[in-house]
């Protein structure tokens, strides 16, 4: 139904029911002549019309089975007395054409809320596009103005071309680090006494650099971050090793994760300890005396695949020199009988894929593994494997696993997790570490490194 575009104030909605067949001028007719003198003269609805106080009056009907029902459309720039009054008088209507009548009048509506909702919800949309573009514009200018000084500070040092820090030449420490990017997001925080090494294949300016200066090594939480390790320990000279937290980059970490790694950077010795690096301490501890009584000894050099695996169980420092104290106190230099146990479930779970989830050690053994996997295990009642998952898809994947009674995972047990883990039916949780947990189900055990040491 088509409204009057000139419609200024009022909108008279009214509802017809004919007993018979009648056609729109029927009902116009009706209106105009059944009204007519019933509201005196300023009110005649002719003269309304005539004047441009009453628009165009919308019909709209249907007849069915001998009866006629439909819906006027009046629009009125009168006042809201006068259109009530002219609304209620359309209610006096008895007869269209010649059949009997009914009219209703079933709303009065004011057009300009309509209008004015109109205005404000399109104000509304104007408003965030132009903030969202301003945001966004300003965002972009800020990035580009930190990428270009980004740029323009790092220098390439040496005769490999080191991606570098411009602190590089002057400080009297400095901070190695693995790759590019990594240089780029400390300077990023102000931090500029950097140097990539650019791989696991040291480079010989940053050998020299080691023996001249006071070095940390930065590297990342993963396998990469340990194999560089190992080579620095054998062609150059570390003080103090920071890592980023499990899983994760310095390029990508925040001015915060950074602060906090920096700031419990350990002495090498002390980190080579506390991680069971036996063999690097004492290779560590021989350079160290021969320096002491003036002789050079070379260390035999090893492949990476003749090192041992740095087990990562994220703690924080003050956890590792604990677990450490514990492990002096408590176990004996040998190995343990149980050990050969646990390496045999290892190497069977390997081939049938069932465990015995009674076995703490094993399960913590089996956990490191995951951890440098990256992968989340579901195990039946029987300990046999039911899903193995990437943890990284383990919260929305875990809905449609059935069967499922335990998890061990390689990464941090979270709110997000455990709800997952109840709505799949999950009784029992091993994980590295403990994430925000508001709402731990009474019905489900969690056990984490962390509350474990």
């Amino acid at each position: 139904m088509n409204v009057d575009p000139n419609l200024t104030k009022y909108m008279i909605k009214v509802r017809i029911t004919a007993d018979g067949v009648v056609e729109k001028p029927d009902v116009v007719g009706a209106i105009f002549g059944q009204t007519e003198g019933l509201l005196g003269e300023e009110l005649d609805l002719r003269d309304l019309q005539k004047g441009g106080r009453i628009g165009r009056i919308e019909v709209e009907i249907d007849s069915k089975k001998g009866r006629t029902e439909g819906t006027v459309l009046i629009p009125s720039s009168l006042d809201q007395v006068e259109s009530s009054i002219l609304a209620a008088a359309l209610e006096t209507i008895d007869r269209i054409g010649p059949c009997k009548a009914k009219i209703d009048v079933e709303s009065l509506e004011d057009v300009r809320v309509q209008k004015r909702q109109k205005v404000i919800e399109r104000a509304e949309s104007l408003y965030k596009k132009m903030s969202q573009s301003g945001k966004n514009i300003s965002e972009s200018i800020v990035q580009s103005v930190r990428e270009e000084v980004e740029r323009a500070e790092i220098i390439s040092f040496g005769e490999e071309k080191l991606p570098a820090g411009p602190a590089i030449k002057d400080s009297d420490s400095i901070i190695v680090v693995e790759g590019r990017n990594d240089v780029l997001n400390l300077l990023k925080y102000g931090i500029k006494n950097t140097i990539a090494v650019q791989g696991t294949n040291i480079p010989k300016t940053v050998q020299d650099l080691s023996k001249e200066r006071t070095v940390i090594i930065f590297l990342d939480g993963d396998r990469g971050g340990d194999l560089i390790l190992k080579e620095m320990l054998q062609v150059a000279d570390i003080d103090f090793v920071s890592r980023a937290p499990p899983g994760t980059e310095v390029e990508e970490l925040t001015y915060k994760q950074i602060v906090k790694a920096l700031r419990y950077k350990m002495p090498i010795a002390q980190y080579l300890s506390m991680k069971g690096m036996s063999g690097e301490l004492k290779e560590l501890n021989q350079k160290n005396q021969s320096e002491k009584s003036g002789t050079v000894i070379s260390p035999p050099k090893k492949s990476v695949s003749e090192t041992p695996d740095l087990p990562d169980h994220g703690e924080t420092v003050e956890e590792y020199v604990r677990t450490v104290k514990e492990k002096e106190n408590n176990e004996p230099s040998h190995v343990k009988e149980g050990d050969a146990e646990v390496k045999v479930q290892v190497e069977k779970v390997q081939e049938n894929g069932v465990i015995d989830l009674q076995n703490s050690r094993f399960i913590e053994t089996r956990a490191e593994y995951l951890l440098k996997e990256k992968l989340l295990e579901v195990y039946s009642n029987d300990g046999k494997v039911v899903a193995s998952i990437p943890l990284a898809e383990a919260v929305d994947k875990l809905t449609g696993v059935s069967d499922g009674n335990t998890i061990i995972s390689g990464g941090v047990v979270s709110q997000r997790l455990i709800d997952s883990a109840l709505n799949a039916g999950i009784k029992n949780i091993y994980g590295v570490r403990l994430g925000h947990v508001t709402k731990k189900p009474a019905e489900m055990r969690v056990v984490t490194w962390d509350q474990r040491h």
